[in-house]
């Protein structure tokens, strides 16, 4: 499991002409499941998410969590990243989870944040969406389940 995660002002997802969720200050989490992945990568994957030092303190060091700081998080499927590149022009998304896989764990993510206490929104899974943020700091970090 793979996500890219930035600490936004603030966030937005549509589809089509409705929003389908947004938050204010946190994290925006980009999630890939790959075909692989079980419940425990994605629980990993959340308590990174959730325990991660990268909001700052009074003296302005990378000290405070999304729990801590009482920070919202947007969690949007994006298989893309999973793309496997190193042959030829087109990208092979053959490492990505099947719709009947992911959906479950994409889900279990989004229910235990809830469940943390967390204000979460979502994307969509499997629509087209355009995701609107504006980073604070700027702060993106990959996260990879395999990497751990």
């Amino acid at each position: 499991m793979r996500a890219v995660i930035q600490r936004v002002v603030a966030a937005r997802v549509r589809v089509g002409d409705r929003s389908a969720g947004a938050i204010g200050p946190g994290l925006l989490a980009l999630v890939g499941i790959a075909v692989e992945d079980k419940e425990e990568d994605g629980d990993w994957l959340l308590d990174k998410m959730l325990d991660l030092r990268i909001f700052e303190n009074a003296a302005g060091k990378f000290d405070r969590s999304l729990r801590e700081v009482g920070g919202a998080l947007m969690v949007v499927s994006q298989f893309t990243l999973l793309a496997d590149t190193r042959r030829g022009r087109r990208p092979s998304f053959t490492a990505a989870a099947p719709p009947g896989h992911a959906i479950p764990l994409y889900e279990r993510i989004v229910e235990r944040a809830r469940t943390a206490g967390v204000s979460v929104a979502t994307g969509e899974f499997g629509a087209h969406m355009q995701v609107e943020l504006v980073n604070d700091g700027p702060v993106t970090i990959i996260l990879d389940s395999k990497a751990r």
